[in-house]
C-alpha cells in the first residue's frame, strides 16, 4: 500500500535521501515493438497503455521511486512529424502518460514527474515566445493531472532549457533541469558550470544531465556543474540519468554520432556490475537523484538500488529474485558457476565481447549540426542522397 502522504522530491533531497529515477522508455519500448525509431514519439501511452504500465511497474519493482511520465517528444510540433499516421493528439498522449505513471506510483512510495524536452521549434530558430507556447501547452496537462514535480530534460542548448525552466517555474511545482551535454558543455560551448548556474538562476532547484553519454562521463559533467554552482554562491540539488552504453569515443553530440546509433548499440551495453560502480561514484560526487536514460533496463536500476541500499535502508522488491553480488549462484549445479557467487569475481571481471573482428571503438560521424545550421544539414543530406543515387543506379556487372 502506498503511504497516505508521500514526501515530495525536494523534501526527500533536503533530508539527504537518495532518489532513484527510472530508465529509458523510448529505447526500451522500441526494442519491445511499441515505439518507432526516428520520430521517437510516445504515442504508445495511448496506443498500448499495457506496455507502458508494465515498464513503469518493472522500474518501480527494481527500486525506482520516480515514475517519469512517458511524454518525451510529446510536444505538438514534434508529434506533427508523424503526419496523418498519428491518430492521437498531444493532449491525449500526455494525459494517458500521466494516468499510467500515477497508477503505478500509487503502488509504492513513488512520485510522478512530468517531463518536457527540447523542441523542433527551437532547433528551427523559432522565437522564445513560440517555443514557450509549445512547452506551456504540454504543461497544461501536467497541471490538470497534478504531477508531483516537473523535469525539463534532454536539452542540447542551455538557452532553450532556461526558457523551459521559466515556463515550468510558473506552476509553483518543484523543477528539475537536465541537459544532454558532456564535459565540453552545450552545443555552443557553454561550460557545464555556466550552464548549471544559468539553470539555477532561471529557477531550477535540481540540475544535472541525462542521455547522450555513458554514466561516468555524465557523473563528471555533473561534478563540473556542481563546482560552477558552488563557485557562484548558489545552492541546488543534482541529478544524473545517463545512457546505459559505453561511449568513450563520443564527441560533444554524444552517442547520436556513433555509427551504431540506434540499432547496433547492444555491444556497448553496461553490465549490472558497471552500474554498481556508477551509482557509487555518483553518490560520492554528491549526486542524490540517480537514474538512467536510453539503454537502461529494470535490472540496471535494480543494481543502482542494491548498491545504495545501505544509504537508503532497504533493498528493492526485485532483489528477492537476485541476491547480493550473485549470491543466488550458490544454488547452481556446476561448481565453477557456484564459485562466481562473490563480489570480488564480478567486481573485477572484464567482459569479452565475443566479436573478434570488431574494433573496441568507432569513428563518430561528426556533422556538427546545431541550432541555426539548417542549411548545412540540408546540404549534407542532399549530398548523401546524391551519393546513394549513384550507388544504386550503378549498372550491375554481368
Amino acid at each position: 500500500m502506498a503511504p497516505a502522504t508521500k514526501k515530495g522530491v525536494l523534501e526527500r533531497l533536503n533530508a539527504g535521501e537518495v532518489v532513484i529515477g527510472d530508465g529509458g522508455f523510448v529505447f526500451a519500448l522500441e526494442k519491445r515493438g511499441y515505439v518507432k525509431a526516428g520520430p521517437w514519439t510516445p504515442e504508445a501511452a495511448a496506443e498500448y497503455p499495457e506496455a507502458v504500465r508494465q515498464l513503469h511497474r518493472e522500474f518501480l519493482r527494481a527500486g525506482s521511486n520516480v515514475m517519469q511520465t512517458f511524454t518525451f517528444y510529446a510536444s505538438d510540433d514534434k508529434l506533427e512529424n508523424r503526419g496523418n499516421k498519428l491518430t492521437f493528439t498531444g493532449a491525449q498522449i500526455n494525459e494517458a502518460a500521466c494516468n499510467l505513471a500515477r497508477e503505478v506510483a500509487n503502488e509504492g512510495d513513488a512520485l510522478v514527474a512530468g517531463g518536457v524536452c527540447q523542441t523542433p521549434s527551437y532547433l528551427s530558430c523559432k522565437s522564445e515566445v513560440e517555443v514557450k507556447a509549445i512547452l506551456k501547452k504540454q504543461l497544461d496537462v501536467f497541471i490538470k493531472k497534478d504531477v508531483d514535480f516537473l523535469i525539463a530534460e534532454y536539452f542540447e542548448h542551455v538557452e532553450e532549457a532556461e526558457w523551459a525552466v521559466q515556463v515550468l517555474k510558473e506552476t509553483g511545482k518543484p523543477v528539475a533541469a537536465s541537459l544532454c551535454i558532456g564535459p565540453q558543455g552545450d552545443m555552443h560551448g557553454i561550460s557545464p558550470g555556466d550552464c548549471a548556474v544559468r539553470l539555477v538562476k532561471a529557477g531550477a532547484q535540481i540540475v544535472g544531465v541525462n542521455c547522450h553519454f555513458d554514466p561516468m562521463t555524465c557523473v563528471e559533467t555533473v561534478r563540473k556543474m556542481k563546482e560552477g554552482v558552488e563557485k557562484a554562491g548558489l545552492k541546488a540539488h543534482y541529478m544524473v540519468q545517463p545512457l546505459a552504453y559505453h561511449t568513450p569515443d563520443c564527441g560533444c553530440q554524444g552517442f547520436i554520432d556513433l555509427p551504431e546509433f540506434p540499432f547496433g548499440l547492444e555491444p556497448r551495453i553496461l553490465t549490472r556490475w558497471d552500474m554498481h560502480k556508477y551509482a557509487r561514484e555518483a553518490y560520492k560526487v554528491g549526486i542524490r537523484f540517480i537514474g538512467g536514460c536510453c539503454g537502461f533496463e529494470p535490472y540496471h536500476i535494480r543494481a543502482i538500488a542494491e548498491e545504495l541500499a545501505p544509504e537508503r535502508g532497504f533493498l528493492p522488491v526485485a532483489s528477492e529474485k537476485h541476491g547480493s553480488w550473485g549470491s543466488g549462484l550458490e544454488m547452481h549445479t556446476k561448481p565453477w558457476v557456484r564459485a562466481r557467487a562473490r563480489r570480488d569475481y564480478w567486481d573485477t571481471l572484464k567482459p569479452a565481447s565475443g566479436r573478434p573482428q570488431c574494433p573496441s571503438m568507432s569513428t563518430p560521424d561528426n556533422w556538427g549540426v546545431t541550432k541555426g545550421h539548417a542549411d548545412l544539414m540540408q546540404q549534407k543530406e542532399a549530398t548523401t542522397q546524391d551519393q546513394l543515387k549513384v550507388l544504386f543506379d550503378k549498372p550491375k556487372k554481368q
